[in-house]
């Protein structure tokens, strides 16, 4: 994936047995340290470390992970008793605590850093809930801020759904429709199908298609006022709207004809709502304005 975001390396590295004492023993001291023995030649290895360092990321800086080679750090390995690979250990206060050999599925591996982690707090760590939610409160007058916070979340978890999400929207609001674009199309097609993507991706399409139409305003309106009743004309003069940047208007213009006819263009008008509400996202007082209006509608 490319994006603007600077990946926090200091909490994965390679080591060896004479940085050993440094990186694993001494740095255990202050957060706990996770050490992977693996070798290129191991299997489940190549299935363990990258799970590992997805888990390790995710911890937020609660923990750190060093990647020890057997084959280049015999010694070491037989001075740990590595009798097979991969083999896990995990170091706290300067001491081997805990460990496991073998690969683990995703769950184990987050119960077994959880456990490690339990308590504690690193001194200027994210609050990830209260950075996201910052995020989502500036994204509607400050975009440029929010993209920052979303990316200090994306800093220490690339694959965060709902902070790379919220970074796609970011970009939208700052008309980076090619970097929104690029982001979309490189990410893994789970992370796709994450619905905090699949927003991002359809406001990117709305973002686009109304910037289509949004210079033909004047045209678009004056087809509109021939015939008030042509609910097509409504939805794209409503397309051209949010494309001029007036939102409020372009809701309302759906409104009317989810008023006049619910299932015109098989619901059509209702399902670009939503998927409007979704790009301007749950703080945007149009969207809270908007979706009480339409439940007054639908359950009138």
């Amino acid at each position: 994936m490319e994006a603007n975001i600077n990946m926090d390396e200091s909490l994965i590295k390679n080591s060896s047995q004479e940085q050993f004492n440094e990186d694993v023993v001494v740095a255990s001291k202050d957060v706990p340290v996770i050490v992977d023995f693996w070798a290129p030649w191991c299997g489940p290895c190549k299935q363990l470390g990258p799970a590992l360092e997805k888990c390790v990321h995710e911890a937020g800086g609660k923990v750190r992970m060093v990647k020890i080679n057997v084959d280049e750090n015999q010694i070491l390995a037989q001075q740990l008793r590595i009798q097979s690979i991969p083999t896990v250990y995990a170091f706290k206060d300067g001491q081997p605590v805990d460990g496991f050999m073998g690969s683990l599925p995703e769950s184990q591996l987050k119960a077994f850093i959880d456990k490690l982690t339990e308590g504690v707090v690193m001194e200027g760590a994210l609050n990830e809930k209260e950075v996201m939610a910052e995020a989502e409160a500036m994204l509607v007058e400050a975009p440029e801020e929010a993209a920052n916070l979303f990316s200090q979340i994306l800093a220490q978890n690339d694959d965060h759904p709902e902070a790379l999400g919220g970074f796609v929207r970011a970009l939208i609001k700052l008309e980076d429709f090619d970097q929104a674009e690029g982001i979309l199309t490189t990410i893994t097609e789970e992370l796709a199908n994450h619905p905090a993507l699949v927003a991002a991706a359809n406001s990117l399409k709305l973002a686009r298609e109304a910037t289509q139409l949004g210079g033909d305003l004047a045209g678009i309106k004056a087809k509109l006022d021939q015939d008030p009743h042509d609910h097509q004309a409504r939805f794209d003069y409503a397309t051209a709207l949010l494309g001029a940047g007036q939102h409020e208007q372009a809701v309302e213009e759906l409104l009317v004809i989810v008023r006049a006819d619910r299932a015109w263009n098989e619901d059509g008008a209702r399902k670009r709502l939503v998927e409007l509400f979704e790009s301007f996202g749950p703080q945007d007082p149009v969207t809270i304005k908007g979706r009480a209006k339409l439940g007054s509608i639908m359950f009138a």
